[in-house]
């Protein structure tokens, strides 16, 4: 008779062949084809899209001069053409430079003894009533401990990224923020590269030129990737991946 855990060790395996399964009649399917690409579609109706929602200050009225030829928010004598509006579009200038250096030791030790006993006469009674012969009620018990610990960590990390992206203005906050998102793929031979951008920016700090830095993106979201054969082969297989997550050794 199975017991529970081996059951659901057994339904885990089964789960991951069928999904392993499925795949690999995907890739068999598309052998010798280059690997699609997604369509042009609005980032609001892909599933899971929920729209943002933050802590917003109290409603201010809007003031207007009427006499005025200047255009309020407006860098020059004409049409501010920064983007503003849900549909426009601005440019993110991606440039990630972090590297991080963390070394920890860490060094423990603690030696502790302790003994009891009754000496005098007290102790010549006990003995001779009480103690088995070889044993002295002056000492009665005594504890030795000892522990030590000793551990250290090195953590070394570099990421360079710099490139360039357009993204789409999704949502217009109620304090005049905006929510973009831009994804950009590029297909070389048999791999694709994906790059996906969004977060919240300030009309502020949106150059004349319509172009943002990715430091000044509010909740940024950056990913970087790919899909295709480099990608396949860099990844361990179906079953590897089940058994690291499953094997308690």
């Amino acid at each position: 008779m199975l017991i529970p855990s081996s059951k659901n060790l057994l339904a885990s395996i089964a789960l991951a062949a069928l999904a392993a399964g499925c795949g690999t009649a995907d890739k068999l399917a598309n052998v010798g084809q280059q690997p699609a690409l997604n369509a042009i579609q609005d980032p609001t109706t892909t599933p899971g899209y929920r729209p943002v929602q933050m802590p917003m200050p109290d409603p201010v009225q809007a003031h207007y001069n009427p006499n005025s030829l200047w255009q309020s928010g407006s860098r020059a004598f004409f049409k501010d053409q920064r983007a503003s509006q849900v549909g426009d579009i601005l440019t993110v200038v991606v440039t990630i430079n972090d590297q991080a250096e963390i070394e920890n030791s860490t060094d423990r030790s603690r030696t502790e003894s302790n003994g009891s006993g009754v000496g005098g006469a007290l102790g010549t009674a006990i003995d001779t009533v009480f103690m088995p012969a070889g044993a002295a009620a002056s000492n009665i018990g005594s504890v030795d401990s000892n522990s030590s610990f000793a551990g250290e960590g090195n953590v070394e990390r570099e990421e360079t990224l710099q490139t360039t992206i357009a993204a789409v203005v999704t949502q217009v906050l109620p304090n005049g923020n905006l929510v973009i998102e831009g994804r950009q793929e590029v297909r070389v031979n048999f791999e694709v590269r994906e790059l996906i951008v969004a977060g919240i920016v300030r009309p502020e700090d949106i150059t004349a030129n319509n172009r943002i830095a990715s430091e000044q993106i509010a909740e940024a979201r950056i990913g970087y990737g790919g899909r295709g054969q480099i990608t396949d082969v860099q990844q361990p297989r179906v079953g590897n991946q089940v058994l690291d997550i499953i094997l308690p050794f």
